[in-house]
């Protein structure tokens, strides 16, 4: 398992989250639930296509903050191989 870091702003009537040590995966939602899942699909997504191009995972970076965010929270990322790697990806709840 992988624990990155995610944090979340409040920006009208969204919620914006972000995975803080994997660059460019991000996401948003009309609540922080939908923000969370649809962070953790990215999340997913983000690592399979790495994984597909033979790239490494980034090294989560436990000390990566931001400053701006209204909420910041642990993001597992769960890696299974066989024949066939599968993923699951759950994000810490209060």
């Amino acid at each position: 398992m992988l624990t990155y870091k995610s944090s979340y702003k409040w920006s009208d009537a969204i919620v914006l989250g972000e995975v803080l040590d994997f660059p460019g995966t991000i996401a948003y939602g009309n609540s922080l639930d939908e923000a969370r899942r649809r962070l953790a699909s990215a999340l997913r997504d983000m690592a399979e296509t790495n994984l597909l191009r033979g790239e490494p995972l980034p090294i989560p970076d436990p000390t990566k903050t931001d400053t701006g965010a209204d909420l910041e929270e642990p993001i597992h990322l769960v890696l299974h191989a066989g024949q066939h790697v599968a993923m699951t990806v759950g994000a810490a709840t209060p």
